[in-house]
């Protein structure tokens, strides 16, 4: 695994910067794109606006309160899938293997590239061809790891980029806070303040055994990290459409609590992929087939999210829709389509900071339990639904069929 090196490109303020092409006005402000009620968060937010102590996820209303003159703007997911579409055909044009990891981040294996071109050149090249075609703000890093790239790209930020060579990974990684690790979020990050530890050099400077000991395999991963190693490869993109779940049934039946019960377990469960994938879905449908196999279907496009509360409710109206009382159901399918990458970050859009943190938990707890761990009263009625296709961090949903 050595002489490896590995591109990270983020897209700067990407929701943002996407508006500031729209209204050349929003150029210098203070903008904030996400949920514009009273208890929306903030999805997305200018260099200018953090400089009043503003983040992503911040309660809409506490960055109001902190830049009373920000600019909010309730985002278009479609837009932005518009322009990531487009940034994804340049690379794909140029690039030998890439990953597609959200809506605004890519990762390219380049190795062996020195000796024909020179991966720096190369890369700095694609980053000119991008902004000339896009006029978009973006960064890059490039080392030796997944870890090391993208962390170097953050520091690289922003509208800039930045290359570390091989060996120069842990004098790079060592002044940086733990945060700056990709693994490290709210809940490891206080753990680790817990024990005294601020800064990359401190894990360095332990042994492997002792960061096992104190934190597990998770210990023994951010160890390996904060030494620069990550062999985890680039996984080739391939966008998958859609995903959908069908049953059935032994016996037909018209038990409509059953017919619901099933309905919503099925919208539950692909919703929780969708979210354990980081995909996002912009269109729903639900299949009946009856007993005499008159197959029907409807759908509904939607705004981009992977939310329960909105999808069980598109699935429940479209599935009212298809339904006749007077005949037996043989088959009952949901599906997603149209689906997006870019992890939970457009449903702010549309979520207050308690849903969002509520399906967090519930999800949590299905990663930790297994995904009937945590089910809505009306689902459990219904038998397992499908079973976990969980994306392994690949761009890629693989459909879940289940006959009963």
């Amino acid at each position: 695994m050595h002489n490896r090196s590995i591109l990270h490109l983020d897209l700067d303020t990407f929701f943002v910067s996407c508006e500031r092409l729209l209204d050349a006005r929003l150029n210098n402000r203070p903008v904030l794109v996400g949920g514009t009620t009273s208890r929306g968060v903030v999805a997305a937010c200018s260099y200018e606006a953090r400089a009043f102590g503003i983040y992503s996820s911040m309660p809409m209303k506490l960055a109001q309160q902190l830049c009373p003159e920000a600019i909010v703007i309730r985002g278009n997911s479609g837009t932005y899938s518009k322009f990531s579409d487009v940034i994804t055909e340049i690379i794909k044009e140029s690039s030998p293997v890439y990953e597609k990891s959200s809506i605004d981040e890519f990762y390219i294996d380049v190795s062996g590239m020195d000796r024909f071109y020179g991966c720096y050149k190369w890369a700095i090249e694609l980053r000119e061809k991008i902004i000339r075609e896009t006029h978009l703000p973006i960064s890059f890093g490039l080392s030796t790891s997944k870890t090391v790239a993208k962390v170097l790209t953050g520091e690289a930020k922003p509208n800039n980029h930045r290359r570390i060579l091989e060996g120069q990974e842990q004098p790079f990684l060592a002044p940086l806070s733990v945060r700056k690790i990709p693994m490290v979020g709210d809940q490891t990050y206080k753990k680790l303040r817990g024990m005294g530890i601020e800064q990359v050099k401190t894990i360095q400077k332990m042994p492997i055994e002792l960061m096992g000991k104190l934190m597990g395999k998770n210990g023994v991963s951010l160890w390996k990290k904060a030494h620069g190693i990550d062999h985890s490869p680039i996984i080739p993109y391939h966008e998958k459409k859609s995903i959908s779940i069908e049953r059935t049934f032994e016996k037909d039946t018209s038990d409509l609590q059953k017919l619901r019960s099933i309905i919503v377990a099925m919208a539950e469960n692909l919703a929780y992929q969708l979210r354990n994938g980081s995909k996002l879905t912009a269109c729903v449908s639900v299949r009946i087939r009856y007993s005499d196999f008159q197959t029907y279907s409807r759908q509904k496009r939607i705004s981009h999210t992977s939310s329960d509360h909105t999808l069980i409710k598109i699935t429940t109206e479209l599935f009212d829709q298809l339904y006749d009382r007077r005949v037996l159901i043989r088959l009952v399918g949901v599906g997603f389509s149209h689906l997006v990458g870019g992890n939970y970050q457009i449903n702010l859009f549309e979520d207050t900071e308690e849903m969002i943190r509520l399906y967090q938990a519930m999800d949590r707890i299905r990663n930790a339990y297994g995904q009937d761990a945590v089910k809505r009263a009306v689902a459990m009625g219904s038998k397992r639904i499908g079973r976990t296709n969980s994306f392994n961090g690949q761009p890629n949903i693989i459909p879940a069929h289940r006959r009963a």
